[in-house]
C-alpha cells in the first residue's frame, strides 16, 4: 500500500467517527440535559402500631363468622 492509500483510510476513518458521534448525540441527546428527579422509598418500621379502639374492640362483628338470616336450613354457596 501507498502511504496516500493509508492516509486516506485513516482520513475516512475518522469523518466517520466524527460523523457517527455527532448524529448519535443529536438522536439520542445529551444525558446531563435529561436529568430526571425520582421519588425515593421510605424505610420501612419495624413498629406495628396498635389498632384504633373504635373498630377493634370486644363488641365488634367479625367477619369470619357465618350469619345465617331468619330459619334457613338449606343454605347453598354462594352462585350456586
Amino acid at each position: 500500500m501507498k502511504k496516500n492509500d493509508i492516509a486516506m483510510i485513516v482520513l475516512i476513518a475518522s469523518l466517520t467517527v466524527m460523523i457517527s458521534y455527532f448524529l448519535g448525540r443529536s438522536i439520542v441527546g445529551d444525558p446531563q440535559s435529561r436529568a430526571v428527579k425520582v421519588k425515593t422509598a421510605d424505610a420501612i418500621s419495624t413498629e406495628v402500631e396498635k389498632p384504633e379502639k373504635t373498630v377493634f374492640n370486644k363488641n365488634a362483628i367479625n367477619p369470619t363468622v357465618e350469619i345465617n338470616i331468619g330459619n334457613s336450613s338449606n343454605q347453598q354457596p354462594f352462585g350456586g
